[in-house]
Formats: structure tokens, sequence, C-alpha cells
């Protein structure tokens, strides 16, 4: 199948799914008739083309099995193994392994079909220690919501691309202008005409406003991309040039698009991220979630569209220039089912608070190549963003060497805005304050010394750490605590024998080695010979006593290197001692 039948065939295939039973076999005929296919052929290759749905998400998902106590007790034993220079002893398994056969926790879970009782897995109480925040590294969790009812207007918007499958440009020869695809020319029996124009093919671009209706088209070339994407949904935000006639305008609360490369790329995420613009990605195969901009495409087609047949389009500006006075006619004048209202009264029921207005668009632009980063909290707790200084004491629950996502204020001149998390895992963003300093180096709201002092609030990994100082020491309070550490109080009064898992496991196994069968070495015919004493091994054994007994050493020496050069068998130690020390005196008397 090629490209563009494929494309045709995905929008029949999404706009079936929006209609009854009935409705939907009379709107595949009438396809079928028009593609020149037999209603089973068509049917064969819808299901081709059809996207199946992702996987249903667990309903415990995000719900952990392991008990708070259970953790903080965990943690405790982990932070307890740890040397000062921060380096972990102890891995989860193994405190665990220790505290199950301390009979300190169960760590458990009950299978529902079953009923029997099953340990967690070390990934799984890991993972219980990041939600709690008490893992000795730390961190989150994520999750957004489909809504179906907005607000007001610019709550939520619907964003859907589509291939115009009417008009294609020439890009060869002297002519330039806009051209119905003649269904004799571009059929399935002519594959080589449509490949031909295929990058010639004019896209259409329509999004909603969910709450009032109000329908926006524009025209592209290229595709799906995210150049279109972006461009698009900066002119929907945009303030038109016949603002009086067409007031849409705004940052909308979040948008909702089918999953894409081009919907998911990075440019329309930091665009979205820089502008607080939640992006709700649908599920594949669920074209309901956004029938209402799947209906405008359906409207744009044959309100306006159908017209262009009867007209002459010399190029994509003047088609879109013919795109903005059918919206502000249609948009103006069609009454509404829903709220009886046109799309663009029910749209200017907007409130002052509700109307963000966008920053320019350049600078909107500007905003989709610059991609969020991450940032280091030093322990002043501040970050440095694009060359600046920023103070993040204010985040809740930030930690010293954790790492922020960080991007531009698109609201204020070199601000810069954190990513943060509710208690859902939905991510919010919020502006930090720029770091001032003076002339000398210093912050501007630092403590003068010996004047006053200004001590940073406590993080929750100090907080944690505290309680679990006094949790294994079995204290009340950090002064009781610290008072048992110094009396080298054993960690959780000697309740815990770190190795009485080993003994129970060797008791439950019970293994017994049947004995090996070996052969004797044969000791007795192994040749012992004597050491034998250097020259300078005897004088260091023989000074000490000739000395003692009176002799002179020098003539002792000379005795020694004459008559054992080459040293003496250490049974023999003896014996030279008697000569050397007998010839020595002599010479003595002599002398």
């Amino acid at each position: 199948m090629n490209p563009a039948l494929t494309e045709k065939l995905a929008v029949v295939s999404r706009h079936a799914e929006t209609l009854g039973r009935g409705e939907k076999t009379a709107y595949l005929k009438r396809q079928a008739e028009e593609l020149g296919i037999s209603a089973a052929t068509l049917y064969r290759k819808l299901e081709a083309v059809a996207v199946k749905p992702s996987r249903k998400r667990r309903s415990d998902a995000g719900k952990s099995e392991l008990p708070l106590a259970e953790a903080k007790l965990i943690s405790a034993v982990l932070m307890e193994s740890m040397r000062r220079n921060g380096k972990r002893l102890m891995t989860v398994g193994r405190a665990v392994e220790m505290l199950r056969a301390n009979g300190q926790i169960e760590a458990c879970r009950i299978d529902t079909e079953t009923g029997e009782v099953l340990p967690l897995s070390e990934s799984t109480i890991v993972r219980a220690l990041r939600e709690y925040r008490l893992h000795p590294d730390q961190l989150l969790q994520p999750a957004p919501v489909n809504r179906m009812k907005s607000e007001h207007p610019n709550h939520c918007w619907q964003i859907d691309p589509s291939l115009c499958v009417l008009y294609y440009l020439p890009r060869h020869g002297d002519d330039s202008g806009l051209r119905v695809m003649k269904q004799e020319e571009f059929y399935k029996n002519k594959p080589k005409n449509v490949e031909r124009i295929e990058n010639d093919r004019v896209w259409r671009y329509t999004g909603t406003d969910h709450a009032s209706g109000t329908i926006i088209a524009r025209y592209y070339f290229g595709g799906e991309t995210s150049a279109n994407l972006c461009d698009f949904f900066i002119y929907m935000m945009q303030e038109k040039a016949d603002s009086l006639k067409d007031p849409f305008r705004g940052v909308p609360r979040m948008v909702m698009l089918d999953p894409g490369s081009a919907n998911t790329s990075a440019a329309f995420k930091n665009l979205c991220k820089s502008l607080d613009v939640h992006v709700q990605i649908n599920k594949p195969g669920n074209p309901r979630a956004k029938g209402q901009v799947e209906k405008g495409n359906d409207i744009v087609e044959t309100a306006f569209e159908s017209g262009l047949r009867f007209t002459e389009v010399s190029d994509i500006d003047r088609l879109n220039a013919l795109a903005e006075r059918w919206m502000r006619y249609y948009n103006g004048t069609q009454i509404h089912s829903r709220h009886g209202l046109t799309r663009y009264q029910a749209w200017n029921k907007i409130k002052a608070e509700q109307l963000i207005l966008p920053p320019p668009a350049d600078y909107c632009r500007e905003l989709a190549v610059s991609a969020p980063k991450e940032a280091k909290v030093s322990p002043d707790l501040e970050i440095r963003f694009n060359g600046r200084v920023y103070s993040v004491k204010d985040i809740p629950h930030v930690l010293v060497g954790q790492k922020l996502l960080v991007a531009k204020n698109p609201w204020e001149t070199d601000g810069a805005r954190i990513a943060t998390y509710d208690a859902e895992g939905n991510e919010i963003w919020q502006a930090v304050p720029q770091v001032v300093f003076d002339e000398m180096g210093f912050r501007a709201d630092a403590a003068v010394i010996g004047k006053e002092y200004k001590g940073q609030p406590e993080t929750a990994a100090q907080q944690h750490a505290k309680e679990l100082g006094k949790l294994a020491v079995q204290a009340d309070t950090l002064e009781a605590a610290a008072a048992k550490r110094k009396g080298k109080a054993v960690p959780f009064g000697g309740q815990i024998d770190p190795y009485k898992h080993q003994e129970d496991t060797l008791a439950a196994s019970n293994t017994l080695y049947m004995p090996k069968r070996g052969q004797q070495m044969e000791f007795n015919r192994m040749e012992v010979r004597e050491q034998i004493l250097s020259k300078v091994e005897l004088a260091k054994l023989l000074k000490p006593r000739i000395e003692a007994a009176g002799g002179n050493w020098n003539t002792a020496v000379k005795i020694l290197m004459r008559e054992f050069p080459d040293g003496a068998p250490s049974s023999e130690t003896e014996a030279v001692y008697e000569r050397i020390s007998r010839r020595s005196h002599l010479r003595i008397v002599n002398g």
C-alpha cells in the first residue's frame, strides 16, 4: 500500500469509529465506491492500518505493598551499615534478608488467587523505598488524566493534522497553482501518479477549543512534522490580524493529540513545557477521545474545501487567506448545538484570569528549541542554569545533590522554572528566583559575619536521617541517641542477629555431602634438607655471645670468615661458637 492510500484509509478509519452502526456501514460503502474497491476489500485494508490499543495499565499501579514502618526499618539498617564516607556496605537484599530472619519485617504480599504468602522482590522493595523517600539515593513518579469536560474556553484544545485529499501543488514547469487531485489521474491503478506528487501534497492542521467549539485550520507543505505542528500551535495562540472579527487567542491549559513522532517531538514538548501546557497523548485506537477535532476536520472538508473546486488557488498563502476568512465566517455566524451560541460568542465568555496571553511568536519559537536541562542542587540549595544562579530552597522536598529539571521561564526575562510533581505524579512547573550577588561576589542576602546567622531549612533527607538515627538505637530524642552511640550501644538493642539467617538456612536445607575418596600423599619419601646459615647469619647469632663471654669480636670475625666462608648448618651453630670462642680467647691471652 502506498503512503497516500494508507493515509486516506487512516482518515476513513478514524471517522468511521465516531459513527453509529447504521451510519458507519453506509459511510464505508460510499468510501469503497469512491476508492474503486469492494466493501470487503475496504474492511480488510482498514484492519491492516488499524492501530491496536496499548496494554491496559494495572489498577494497583503506583501502590506500594511494603508498609511504611517496614520501609523505615529497612532504610535504618541501610543507613547504619554505611561508612562515614557515604559508602554503602549492605545491599537492600542483604538488609531485607537479615531483618526477615530476625522477625523484624515480613515484606510480603498475598496472592489473591491462591492465598499464598509470597515475599516481595528486591526490586519491589527498592521501588517502595523511593516512593516513601527513604532510599539512600531517593526519588519519584508520573500520571496524567483525560478530562471530558472543559471548565472554560482555552481550558483544552484538540489538534489533528490530516492530509488534504483534494489538492496538490505542482513544482515543475511554469504552472505553480494548487490543483484538484482528479480521480481519473490519482486512483489505485495509477500509483506512480500518486507517488509523483507525494511531496507536493497539502496538509491541513485543524485545531478546536473544547469549550466553545471554535475551529482553527491552516495548511502546510511537508507533511506531519514537528516544525508544522509548532508553527500551527503558535498560530493558534497568537492574536490574529483582524482581532475585532477573530478574537481567538491565548495559551491553553492542555492540548490533546494522537500519538505520533511529530506530536511527541522534543521541540513541541519543549514549547508546551515552557508555557505550562499539559500535553495529553491519546491512546491508540481511541478516536472518540478527541472526536471534536475529528468532526472539525469533517466540517472544514465539507464547508470550506468543497468550494475550492470552483476557484483558482495560486499558492498556499492564498489558500490560508481563504481559510482565515472562512473561519471568521463560520465561527462567527454558525450556532453550535451544545451551547446555542456562535463559537466566537461562546469563546468570548472567557474571563480575564483564564486568558493567558502568550509571548511573541519569535520568542515562542525560541522556547521550542530551548530544551529543559538537568541541574544539580548545591549545598547552598542553588542551581546553575544558562550562566546564572537560582535559589531552590523553596522547592518542596529538595535534596542536596539532587538533579532538577530546569527550563526558561517564558513570563520573566532571564527567569527559570523547576519541574515538581503533585501527589498524583502530575508535572508542575514552579518559578525560582535568581540569586543576586554584590560587587564582591557574595550573595546579597547572605548573613554578615559576626552579626547574624541564617540557617537553611532542613531537607526531607536530613529529617529522615535524624528519625532513622533514633530508630536504630531505640531512642526518643536526638540527645538520647547520641548518648547511646557514645556508649557504643549495639544498634536495635542487640535484637538483630546479623547471621541468624545463615543458621536458619543451613538448618532448613540440612545438606550432607558424600565423602570423596582420595590418594594419600607419600610424606615419608620427602627429602628434608637442613638449613645452611651464611657467615653473616652466623655472625649475627654469635656476636652477642662472644662479647658477653669476654672474647674479642674483631678477632672472632676474622676466624669466622677464614674458617667458615660458606657458612655452616644450623645444627652446628654451637660447635662453631665453641671453636671461635676458644680461639678468640687464645688470641687475647697471647696478645
